[in-house]
């Protein structure tokens, strides 16, 4: 499904300006249908699984309980 880029930047939450530059970069694939660039949404579709799957994983991590340190040694 292709957007355009006010579509685009309101669901990346970006502001217009930056999306346009994003994809004068080359880091946003687009094309131009001499009016205007549309874009491919379901590219950022894996993005946003990636960055959803390392939230769990950074939550999981800070979840886990500190283990006991085994060497420590009461010695009073």
């Amino acid at each position: 499904m292709y957007v355009t880029i006010p579509v685009l930047a309101e669901y990346l939450s970006m502001n217009e300006a930056r999306v346009e530059s994003l994809i004068l970069q080359g880091k946003i694939r687009a094309i131009h249908d001499g009016e205007q660039y549309l874009v491919n949404k379901s590219q950022f579709t894996t993005h946003f699984e990636q960055v959803e799957k390392y939230k769990l994983m950074i939550q999981e991590y800070l979840n886990e309980p500190i283990p006991e340190d085994i060497d420590v040694k009461d010695e009073d």
